[in-house]
């Protein structure tokens, strides 16, 4: 492993051991939780397209599936470098704060990383104003793992990158047939299914386009 990212993780770690204990609290919260707060936005996101655009819809409905094809590349990745755990491989650095995941499960890429910067960029595909709301949040995120002492800097990095990467050519290549597929779930003879995907937008009507009695 590389000495200064190596140095770089054990000054953070030393560094979050010096924090006030709500931080570190705070920290292990939010390493977990964040992957809640990403849900939820695509939640928010799907609700907001069912009255939108067939395009829009098929963008905010690729969203979570991007990230989980980014989840599954990162844990290729991982398989083939099994690089181990800093905090079982770092001489000399603080306790994590986090349990440190067994042996097995290995280090690079961050998982967690991976997720959040894949669904950063597909929620601001969706909505480009998102992209101020969620690349803080999967920063934040990415920091947190090597925060409470799970992954080296490098491991994050690379999950933001590979992360960014995979949502950006899966929402490019499968927007197209997800629109089309939008389009005819909205004329479909089945409630269930006409619920999921909504209305779409409502018809735009000029003024005084009514005929005058």
């Amino acid at each position: 492993m590389n000495s200064e990212d190596s140095a770089l993780y054990r000054d953070i770690t030393d560094f979050a051991h010096d924090t006030p204990m709500w931080v570190q609290h705070g920290a292990g919260i939010w390493t977990e939780a964040g992957l809640l707060v990403f849900a939820a936005l695509f939640a928010t996101a799907w609700w907001r397209a069912r009255r939108d655009t067939p395009h829009a819809f098929a963008i905010a409905a690729l969203a979570p599936l991007a990230t989980a094809v980014a989840y599954v590349c990162s844990e290729v990745l991982k398989s083939a470098v099994t690089e181990e755990r800093p905090c079982r491989a770092v001489a000399g650095a603080a306790a994590s704060l986090a349990a440190c995941p067994p042996h097995g499960d290995w280090s690079f890429p961050s998982n967690h990383a991976t997720i959040a910067g894949a669904a950063a960029v597909a929620l601001a595909l969706v909505r480009r104003a998102l992209l101020w709301l969620t690349a803080p949040l999967a920063l934040l995120m990415a920091f947190s793992r090597v925060f409470v002492g799970v992954h080296y800097p490098h491991d994050v990095l690379a999950g933001l990158l590979l992360g960014t990467l995979v949502a950006l050519v899966a929402v490019r290549l499968g927007r197209g047939p997800a629109t089309r597929l939008a389009e005819a779930m909205r004329t479909s003879s089945a409630p269930a299914v006409r619920w999921f995907t909504g209305p779409g937008a409502a018809p735009v009507t000029s003024y005084g386009s009514h005929a005058r009695r």
